[in-house]
């Protein structure tokens, strides 16, 4: 199988000479101490690009200069602002083949995927250019000849911390509207994904004409992120990523009175009721499985099937699994790419290995060559059993049944997450019913849990984040503050 050929065009957003080695800080530096971060190829083990590596002294300067040109960002012109917003989607649409194409590369996602990604980052650039036009007040009643109104300021400086699976949209998601509510932003992208993740939104505002100073992308490891969550010039941090990171990130935070965004993990249940259509809810349940490897907080990571579905489900599932293609995503005509990492693809096996030996049954996969992990089904789970409780984030479906809608609603919300929950049937409201006793931040009737239009609040519940959600009207309740306003004529004259 060939690879796709690496661009040939003048592509200036990938230009690696600009970021060789360095950070980014309104400018291209290089970092205090001079180190260095190696982007690997998942699928091929290459070295892809090298990009500086931040450590603490670099998150301290990036934050002071930041709060420095805050108010100035703030000051500009709304048309000005949503001018820069719109320029930058405007010039990843020139290259989004390219970009599309590195993505898949960094990421070892498919090029679907990775032009999913691409799309979604124009989109939500665009949304940001409507939110500087958007009221951002409230005039609330009062006495006469007072002026009462609430309105939104900004933070400030908000970090943003993001992962390697969406690593585009999951940091243009929150760089975006936090700038266009006026906030200065301090980036710590994934160091596996530093250029989708990072250095690409860099260039997109560089070139767009953000002022200097305003986003600086500092890609680093936990000590870097750790700086950031402690920084006293940062009021707000928005991190996506595992839960037991997240708690780490929310009693740092926490201790220094930040506000916290967290969109964490998830074991998203997939409730298949007696009555669904079997070969559309076979193929909601692929998808939701196995796209991207099962790297996904909003995977399908729960399947649970009627009784009366369940063999012939299962069987529809694992010929599914058998049909897919594994390799490389730069060699075209594949559906699922390599795992990010060696731990990663060793922590989703011994997972695999331990629900086995704890009772449930392995249908197909259970295999890996390199970081290419077999799609994998296993079924006859039980709460207890690893692959019941546990986000595996590996592309393993693990299906369950239940005899019950009352059994299967127990089941669903047994899990300490509460990301996305999907139900599937041909009775809309037998569905919503259900899925309406279901506790879960996102809820979807007749799809998989695999699901985000840019215009949706996103957030989950529980152990999925702290109840909070970014995307569509919830970013003016994220990347700001209210502050009340009163207004008098002349002084009132008090008592005393």
């Amino acid at each position: 199988m060939s690879r796709l050929p690496k661009s040939e065009s003048n592509a200036v957003l990938l230009d690696e000479q600009v970021w060789e080695a360095k950070l980014f800080s309104g400018t291209w530096r290089p970092p205090m101490t001079g180190g260095r971060n190696e982007v690997i190829e998942p699928a091929t083990g290459e070295r892809l690009a090298t990009t500086g590596q931040a450590r603490a002294e670099d998150v301290a300067m990036a934050t002071a200069a930041a709060a420095a040109q805050q108010p100035a960002w703030e000051a500009v012109p709304p048309r000005q602002r949503a001018d820069i917003f719109l320029r930058a989607a405007q010039l990843l649409q020139v290259e989004a083949d390219e970009c599309a194409l590195f993505i898949a590369r960094e990421t070892g996602g498919i090029l679907p995927k990775a032009q999913h990604e691409v799309r979604e980052a124009v989109l939500f650039l665009q949304l940001a250019a409507g939110q500087v036009m958007q009221p951002h007040g409230l005039v609330l009643p009062s006495n006469s000849g007072t002026l009462s109104y609430a309105r939104r300021l900004p933070h400030g400086v908000v970090g943003v911390i993001s992962p390697f699976n969406f690593p585009l949209i999951l940091s243009i998601r929150a760089v975006a509207p936090a700038l266009a509510a006026g906030n200065a932003v301090v980036l710590k992208p994934d160091p596996q994904t530093p250029i989708a993740g990072g250095f690409l939104i860099a260039r997109l505002f560089e070139l767009a004409g953000l002022p200097e100073g305003v986003l600086h992308v500092l890609p680093g490891g936990a000590d870097a992120g750790a700086a950031l969550c402690s920084d006293p010039h940062v009021r707000m941090i928005a991190f996506t990523g595992s839960t037991a990171a997240g708690r780490k990130v929310a009693e740092t935070a926490g201790r220094h009175l930040k506000k916290v965004a967290l969109e964490l993990g998830g074991k998203n249940p997939l409730i298949i009721l007696d009555d669904a259509d079997l070969e559309r809810a076979l193929s909601c349940a692929s998808w939701g499985a196995f796209l991207h490897q099962g790297q996904i907080c909003m995977a399908s990571g729960l399947i649970l099937v009627h009784e009366s579905l369940h063999a012939r489900f299962v069987e529809g599932l694992v010929d599914r699994a058998r049909r897919l293609r594994v390799g490389d995503p730069a060699g075209g005509d594949v559906q699922l790419g390599p795992m990010i990492n060696e731990n990663q693809l060793v922590r989703t096996h011994q997972l695999v290995l331990d629900s086995v030996v704890a009772g449930a049954q392995l249908h197909t996969g259970g295999q890996y060559d390199g970081l290419f992990y077999q799609p994998t089904v296993l079924s006859h789970l039980t709460p207890g059993m690893p692959a019941f409780d546990t986000e595996l984030f590996g592309p393993v479906a693990c299906v369950a049944s239940f005899a019950s809608d009352e059994e299967a609603i127990e089941l669903a919300n047994r899990t300490e997450y509460g990301l996305a929950a999907a139900v599937i049937s041909r009775s809309v409201g037998h569905a919503m019913a259900v899925g309406a006793q279901l506790r879960a931040g996102m809820l979807h009737i007749n799809d998989q849990t695999v699901n985000d239009d840019g215009v949706n609040p996103f957030g989950g519940r529980g152990n999925s984040g702290n109840g909070g959600s970014m995307s569509g009207p919830a970013n003016w309740d994220e990347f700001t503050q209210w502050q009340w306003v009163t207004v008098k004529d002349t002084p009132p004259q008090y008592p005393f």
